[in-house]
């Protein structure tokens, strides 16, 4: 016999109603306001002959909202805080899987079909509410829990990376713990092993928040305090002077496509926050002039990488690429890339044949095959004796 649950999650693709999409953006974490930019990308895209779209938000603080018109409201700082608090129902029989209503308003329940969650950075990109998603049995667009938390992880990226060939700049990391009582040992096993110049990154960080370019020791000091407001964890990475910013997105579940790679031209000395977001300088060469040689090595590079973490869906995978030596270098991994006007994962798809719309009917769609090879495979098992009654 078929689950509720089974049912219900066949339901979008034969039904004759709208699919209730529930976008969620905002978020506790560094990236809030990226998030914002995105979601209205996204909410704009959505095809309303298709789809019912839900809008809910995180707020800095954590409260979940939801509302028409709500994503303006926040954008536009009115105030949204009187409103009733939502959520995501953990229990998938709670009225069947649902956005739920609670105090001060009374207890209702709107069904969902699918999740489009558009959180980027902490709480929202590491897998913590990927987790949520799972226990709620609702579809949901992106990696699980284990591709979005090692995704999020630089290092740990890094060493799976390094573990299946592909080439990475020289680093080291180490927690703050480790920091406060041996500063000095750790600088000196940098200086040694790395030299100047290097790059201090948070761990668990994204959109370059937390992340400097030190160029001497007084720098390097300076970078990793900065480092530390954002995560327990920091890596220090080797710079690769003279190289070319190159992205790369993915696009699917088990058998994943890629698009054609773009350059990134910043106008920073490095693609930080600032120019990534701000000043509106940076500049995207796509396709990027790369040797075809090299445009099938990092093509291969980010199809390694986004199997070898366990992702599903969609991530940008970035590399770095000298320009007198063609080497390529893994620099991360983006589970829920930008999607504002300005980001690369959709330019790259739309170069690549892959229209906007388009490319949100097909994350939404890999959301619900993927949610329903989870429940062909079963995750009930069945002893063959009640041995546990004894």
């Amino acid at each position: 016999m078929r689950s509720k649950i089974e049912n219900r999650k066949s339901a979008p693709a034969r039904r004759a109603g709208k699919i209730k999409v529930a976008v969620i953006f905002g978020g506790r974490s560094a990236e809030h306001e990226v998030s914002l930019v995105s979601a209205s990308s996204i909410i704009a895209a959505l095809d309303k002959e298709k789809y019912e779209i839900i809008e809910i938000c995180i707020t800095k603080e954590g409260k979940w909202l939801c509302g028409d018109g709500l994503l303006e409201r926040i954008k536009n700082k009115k105030n949204h805080y009187e409103e009733g608090g939502s959520f995501i129902s953990p229990d998938p029989f709670f009225n069947y899987p649902s956005l739920v209503d609670g105090p001060p308003r009374p207890f209702t329940k709107d069904d969902l079909d699918v999740i489009f969650p558009v959180l980027h950075g902490t709480f929202g990109e590491d897998g913590t509410i990927q987790g949520l998603f799972e226990f709620s049995g609702i579809p949901y667009v992106g990696a699980g829990v284990l591709g979005s938390a090692v995704g999020m992880d630089k290092v740990i990226t890094k060493q799976l990376c390094e573990n299946v060939g592909i080439p990475v700049a020289p680093y080291i990391w180490f927690f703050e713990n480790e920091f406060r009582n041996s500063s000095q040992k750790i600088i000196n096993q940098i200086e040694k092993k790395l030299g100047y110049p290097l790059f201090v990154k948070p761990a668990n960080s994204g959109s370059s928040v937390g992340i400097s370019k030190a160029k001497n020791r007084k720098s390097l000091i300076k970078s990793i305090k900065l480092a530390l407001n954002y995560d327990r964890k920091i890596l220090i990475e080797k710079s690769i002077e003279n190289a070319r910013e190159i992205e790369i997105s993915v696009l699917g579940n088990d058998d994943p496509e890629v698009s054609v790679p773009g350059e990134i031209i910043s106008s920073n000395e490095f693609y930080d926050y600032d120019a990534k977001y701000i000043d509106g300088k940076s500049e995207a060469i796509i396709p990027a002039k790369l040797a075809n040689p090299t445009i099938k090595k990092v093509q291969e590079y980010a199809l390694l990488g986004f199997r070898s973490i366990d992702c599903a869906g969609m991530a940008r995978v970035d590399f770095l690429v000298t320009k007198k030596t063609n080497k390529i270098y893994f620099n991360e991994i983006n589970t829920i890339p930008g999607f504002t006007s300005i980001s690369m994962y959709p330019k790259l798809w739309e170069a690549s044949g892959l229209r906007y719309p388009r490319l949100l009917d097909k994350l939404i769609h890999l959301a619900i095959e993927k949610k329903k090879q989870s429940i062909r495979k079963g995750k009930n098992f069945t002893p063959k004796n009640e041995w546990y009654r004894n």
